[in-house]
């Protein structure tokens, strides 16, 4: 069994079970746009003890299970709808407002920390990519994806335009999340992981927190698209 989890990628554990996502936050693995990459490789990467690791991952798969959060065992139209109702709308509701912070932290606090106005130009292009990215998912992927998914319940042909657009959205949109990921991955590195300077005003404070908001529920939305809607999506 410890063998079989170490062969396993990051983001096939925690699709597998939602559970263990919390062991690798508190470690900082990244489960989402780097979690193809196995559990064994990882420790390794990161200095990170394989057997303590496993251990822990064995402790969380014993509490009980949330059927809330056994998402592999969604459809593929509500686990798309999921993603739009939650996932996308705290983006859609709070990219802004960060990017606001961001940019007003950059201007009073820049002379002495400049890494914040770097932070503020990432977090600036995030937002403006996120539109489309978020456009592309919802207007052309996501109705392919229910479209083929209600012609295979129906034991009918899918239309082959819609698998079509599924495959070359899934391509596009894998690519856009490996530079999201490396954006907010960057943020963190260039914040200190958010930690808070001395002598800085409340305003830089509420901005590495939204920072570090953005990152989680980024973390759990790729994750829930890289690791199961889209792969059940290639599917189809």
């Amino acid at each position: 069994m410890q063998e079989s989890r170490e062969n396993k990628t990051v983001g096939e554990i925690v699709a597998t079970d939602f559970r263990t996502a919390r062991v690798f936050e508190n470690h900082g693995i990244d489960f989402c746009c780097g979690g193809k990459v196995s559990l064994a490789a990882t420790c390794a990467e990161k200095g990170l003890d394989l057997a303590a690791i496993t251990r822990e991952l064995e402790t969380v798969q014993t509490e009980p299970v949330d059927r809330s959060q056994n998402y592999s065992s969604w459809s593929l139209p509500f686990l798309a709808d999921y993603i739009v109702n939650t996932h996308h709308t705290y983006l859609k509701e709070n990219d802004e407002q960060i990017a606001a912070y961001a940019r007003k932290i950059a201007t009073v606090h820049g002379e002495h920390h400049p890494e914040v106005i770097r932070i503020a130009a990432i977090f600036e292009k995030i937002a403006t990519d996120m539109v489309g990215h978020l456009k592309e998912e919802e207007e052309v992927l996501f109705p392919a994806i229910k479209r083929v998914d209600a012609a295979r319940a129906s034991g009918a042909e899918p239309d082959e335009k819609d698998r079509e657009t599924i495959r070359v959205s899934l391509l596009k949109l894998h690519v856009e999340h490996e530079e999201i990921g490396d954006a907010i991955h960057e943020i963190r590195h260039l914040a200190n992981g958010y930690a808070i300077p001395e002598g800085v005003c409340n305003t830089y404070l509420v901005t590495y927190q939204k920072l570090n908001e953005f990152e989680d529920d980024l973390h759990k939305h790729v994750h829930l698209e890289n690791n199961i809607l889209f792969l059940k999506a290639a599917l189809l």
